[in-house]
């Protein structure tokens, strides 16, 4: 698989699945564009001889200037990967507003608004990829998660939406649904409730975390990256508007 003259933008490609999406790309020889909030995204571009824009994707304006540099930056946005995300958990009556809105406008807000300003330059060039990394809680719910699961399973109605709209000119459009992955922000969830719980990591992720799924292990983002890579290859160009599940069957009941 080659991707050479193909550009992507990664949000949230500082750490975790981003980066590792954004390296999976760089290999296969795509010119890398990261964002993050966090700095620390110039040292993972310059990792991938790619460029970096630090945005706030809480902010619609900042959103909407990200793709705006974006464009400028590289010409064209071919393959655009929403990634981004971050958890806050309470249960729905001490959920803060101000955490919620937030939370929905990285994760739902953020996509719309990077899909509506990069689909008119895939619909000239006539291809066009958009990668939403949603999560298992696009399809299943869990407590004390309400802003986390509301996003996401917006996230799910937005990639059905836009795979049906823009089929015609060649762009796909599909979510990628891992269940717990292994990346910092799951790792101090972990730690978060071995603590609470008195009990050691690993037992919280087998008995807590994992009890639903048959395979009792995280998913790593090396593996995230590689569906990500096959859905935007030539083979999976008839696939549109799905949900790729990697949750060691926690769905399947």
């Amino acid at each position: 698989m080659s991707l050479r003259n193909r550009t992507v933008l990664v949000t949230g490609g500082a750490s975790g699945i981003g980066r590792a999406v954004a390296r999976a790309f760089a290999a296969q020889g795509a010119a890398i564009l990261i964002t993050d909030i966090s700095p620390a995204g110039a040292a993972a571009a310059a990792e991938m001889d790619g460029l970096f824009l630090q945005a706030d994707l809480a902010s619609m304006e900042a959103t909407r200037t990200l793709g705006q540099r974006a464009l400028d930056r590289t010409g064209g946005i071919d393959i655009l990967v929403n990634n981004a995300g971050l958890q806050h958990i309470d249960p729905v009556e001490d959920f803060p507003d101000e955490q919620w809105t937030r939370m929905l406008q990285i994760m739902l807000g953020a996509p719309f608004q990077l899909t509506k300003l990069l689909v008119p330059g895939m619909k000239e060039r006539g291809w066009g990829r958009i990668l939403n990394i949603a999560s298992i809680h696009g399809l299943v719910a869990s407590p004390f998660k309400s802003a986390y699961i509301s996003a996401k399973h917006g996230l799910m109605g937005l990639t059905k939406t836009t795979a049906l709209e823009l089929g015609p000119y060649g762009i796909t459009v599909n979510a990628i649904c891992p269940g717990y992955t292994n990346t910092p922000l799951v790792r101090d969830q972990i730690e978060a409730q071995a603590h609470t719980l008195d009990i050691p990591a690993s037992q919280v992720v087998r008995e807590v975390m994992l009890e639903p799924a048959a395979i009792k292990r995280l998913v790593e983002p090396d593996e995230v990256a590689q569906a990500a890579l096959y859905l935007a290859s030539d083979g999976a160009r008839t696939i549109t508007g799905s949900s790729f599940v990697l949750d060691g069957g926690w769905t399947a009941r």
